[in-house]
């Protein structure tokens, strides 16, 4: 879970790209989040990485250029490469995973998208899919994103977890609260 000081960043960058009091027609923020998930990645993965730009005896200004050589090669947007420039400035490159899953739950929100982590027994069909983003979509009103993951000790049915909120459909969980209700729990 991000932090707030996450949060504050990640808002901070959502608004600057879909100010609606900017006078500038609101971006698709999409191409930033996936160029910030790309860095972040990168950064995560590369240990030298994560030394140059946590090391507080190398300077912020050898820091970005370190950052302009490497967003050179990526194609970055200027936008993406101005933010990440402010995170070196902050000293919080420790925190941009969490910033950037941050930045993508204020997308979701403002989008009015719902992630909904779907676990099942085993694949389901496109129709099963369908149907199955439609019931969670009228259950929460917003339109839903399905991540899926296979787990076999469902036995079948269907687990969905939309934040706090779990919805269990499995046999599973039908047996445990079967077991409860006789005896007498």
């Amino acid at each position: 879970m991000p932090s707030a000081v996450s949060y504050r960043y990640a808002t901070a960058l959502a608004d600057t790209i879909a100010s609606p009091g900017s006078g500038k027609p609101a971006r698709d923020p999409q191409p930033i989040a996936a160029q910030l998930a790309e860095f972040s990645t990168l950064f995560r993965e590369n240990h030298e990485l994560k030394i140059v730009f946590s090391t507080p005896a190398i300077s912020t200004d050898k820091k970005k250029s370190i950052l302009a050589q490497i967003t050179a090669g990526m194609g970055l947007d200027p936008v993406t490469i101005n933010f990440l420039s402010v995170v070196i400035d902050h000293e919080r490159m420790s925190l941009l995973g969490d910033i950037v899953e941050a930045f993508q739950a204020i997308l979701h929100e403002r989008m009015g998208v719902a992630v909904a982590e779907i676990t099942t027994a085993r694949p389901l069909e496109e129709a099963e899919k369908e149907s199955l983003a439609g019931a969670l979509s009228a259950k929460t009103g917003k339109r839903v994103r399905m991540n899926f993951s296979l787990d076999p000790n469902l036995i079948g049915g269907v687990v969905a977890r939309i934040g706090s909120t779990i919805y269990d459909g499995s046999v599973r969980g039908s047996l445990v609260r079967l077991r409860g209700e006789l005896s007498g729990e």
